[in-house]
């Protein structure tokens, strides 16, 4: 992706026009910034990568959404699945946020809760920030630079909640502070956040970053009444700053979110409130799921991947289908990480006899192939990133079905000539990632090595299971089936909460084992450079270490295959989620 800058990102006319068209307003004759028309006839395969399908600006209905298990959380203190953030915008706002508009324009970082982006000083280590008036809470409470301040304070402590990204933490003055849990009534005397006024609100960093409007467009920064936190409860009712608000949470079952009432458009350039109420069924089955969005049962299926293995057939087979469906390259990549923790894995050749012996062709398959999964990966870098720069240092392209020889080769390097067990886990909801384990155990066990396939439930993924070490030590998971998708489009959004060794904590870990030093000196060289140009080649260097590293076995560039049903309105992939952009959808 291409790195926008402050500057760049600032809202011009012609791109308040395109909010206006994305989220269904205005006329049809103005072009986008990929140099197509913003409204696109529906009946077109590909028709919303970069054009909205289906404009309307009629009010009314409900959305319909469903998903296949459940959000990691709906906290915006706790959640970091893509689709958790993408969702949660109905009902939170962040300090800024990514421009709901198709094409490149929706890689640019606007001001949300706050007026506009963050004004850097002290050489990039202090952000100020100033929010928008007239901005209510759902029961009119009016919201204050203190909300936003105590809502990034919770979301420090990894305990009560530990399934967000560590970037506060991480960068943050944080000193002695670990959040309003464990040290209540101190958070006046925090200083790593000030609060000088109502609407003003200033991040104090431990060292310059110049790309702190991503940390601030984090749904950290949504804006949590302290009166109302109930810590790991939350989650049951989130209190809205956003269009909706929750009327009703049965937990894995079901959301339903309703109009808020004290959301006052004047203060929300980038949303609108088209549809009365937004339903989304939990703990579905996701080929049941995807038979229900192909026959208009449900409007929109909640996942950053689309359709599944079966519906993706009939997809791509039935031209009458396929008018209505979406193929994008997104920012990500599927992989699988390589615990060092677990032996034999501790020994750099037993985790490289797995780079050499993987069948990514197989996985690939998993995925939907090349017209719909993704390209066969030869790194970790996603191509679209800035920076990336090609490298195959496993002879993939050459042997994408793997090398057995060479993997023979690695095995009797680290001992272990006849191969060995160990376990691979994957998430019980996503059916490709059962079907990657499987292809894994098909094609490792060519040189010896036996794959004991278990499944986890992707809510609790992280919190609970491959995400604590603790538990995939002692539970023997030597290979955890995973992919990830940058936070933001710069290398330091898709790199830093996957490789870093010093963000892994006790549970919800989004690093599953990568521990190389060599790679967190590289992430600190890439923070700390102000040319784009040579930020851009170092992290090119952060993706040769990790393959040279061997943590980490990637195997496909993703593309997600996205089916819309004809009756929705105002659709288009996000570049920035890689997916459909929740916030302007609607059915009327």
């Amino acid at each position: 992706m291409k790195i926008r800058s402050t500057a760049s990102a600032v809202a011009t006319t012609a791109a308040l026009a395109l909010v206006v068209s994305a989220c269904g307003g205005g006329g049809g004759g103005s072009k986008s910034s990929s140099g197509g028309s913003d409204a696109a006839p529906a009946s077109q395969y590909n028709a919303a990568v970069t054009q909205v399908v289906n404009p309307s600006t009629k009010t009314g209905g409900t959305l319909r959404m469903g998903m296949p298990g459940d959000f990691d959380s709906v906290d915006p203190g706790d959640q970091y699945y893509g689709y958790a953030w993408n969702f949660s915008r109905f009902y939170t706002r962040a300090l800024t946020m990514f421009k709901p508009v198709p094409g490149e324009e929706g890689l640019q970082l606007v001001g949300d809760l706050a007026e506009d982006l963050g004004k850097p000083s002290d050489g990039g280590k202090t952000w100020t920030y100033k929010l928008r008036e007239g901005v209510k809470f759902e029961d009119g409470t009016p919201v204050t630079s203190k909300d936003v301040k105590y809502a990034v304070a919770r979301s420090l402590d990894k305990d009560i909640l530990p399934s967000g990204p560590t970037y506060f933490n991480d960068w943050l003055d944080t000193g002695d502070y670990t959040g309003p849990y464990k040290m209540k009534g101190k958070l006046d005397d925090w200083k790593g956040v000030e609060t000088p006024d109502d609407r003003t609100i200033v991040f104090h960093l431990k060292k310059p970053y110049g790309g702190f409007d991503y940390f601030a467009m984090l749904p950290q920064t949504a804006p949590v009444p302290e009166a109302k936190d109930t810590g790991s409860k939350y989650k049951e009712h989130p209190v809205s700053t956003g269009p909706y608000m929750f009327k009703s949470h049965e937990l894995t079952k079901r959301i339903e979110l309703v109009k808020n009432p004290n959301w006052d458009p004047a203060t929300d350039p980038n949303r609108k409130q088209l549809n009365d109420s937004i339903e989304v069924l939990l703990g579905q089955n996701e080929d049941d799921l995807d038979q229900r969005l192909l026959s208009g049962k449900i409007d929109v299926k909640v996942n950053s991947t689309g359709v599944a293995a079966n519906a993706r057939k009939t997809v791509l087979t039935d031209d009458k289908v396929k008018q209505y469906a979406d193929s994008a390259l997104i920012d990500r990549t599927w992989f699988t990480n390589i615990n060092g923790d677990v032996k034999p894995f501790d020994n750099i050749h037993c985790r490289k006899a797995v780079l050499y012996a993987a069948d990514r062709s197989a996985i690939q398959g998993a995925y939907g192939g090349p017209d719909a999964g993704g390209d066969v990966a030869l790194s970790l870098m996603p191509p679209k990133m800035t920076g990336y720069q090609k490298i195959d240092p496993y002879g993939v392209e050459a042997n994408p079905g793997g090398n057995v020889e060479k993997a023979k080769e690695e095995l009797a390097a680290c001992g272990q000539p006849n191969g060995f067990s160990t376990t691979i886990s994957f998430r019980n909801e996503r059916a490709a990632e059962k079907q990657t384990a499987e292809a894994l155990q098909q094609s490792l066990a060519r040189v010896g090595i036996k794959l004991d396939v278990k499944g986890y439930p992707q809510g609790d993924y992280f919190k609970l299971y491959a995400g604590k070490p603790d538990f995939a030590k002692k539970n023997g998971l030597g290979l955890i089936v995973y992919g990830w998708g940058a936070d933001y489009p710069e290398g330091f959004g898709f790199f830093q909460q996957i490789v870093d060794s010093r963000v892994i904590r006790p549970a919800g870990n989004t690093n599953l084992g990568v521990k190389d030093p060599k790679i967190d000196e590289l992430i600190d060289q890439a923070a700390a450079e102000t040319d784009a140009t040579k930020r851009g080649a170092i992290w090119a260097a952060v993706d040769k270490q990790v393959m040279d590293s061997a943590f980490i076995l990637p195997y496909v560039w993703a593309h997600g295959l996205f089916y819309r049903p004809p009756t929705l309105k105002n659709v288009f992939v996000s570049q920035n989620w890689g997916m459909y952009e929740f916030l302007t959808l609607s059915t009327q």
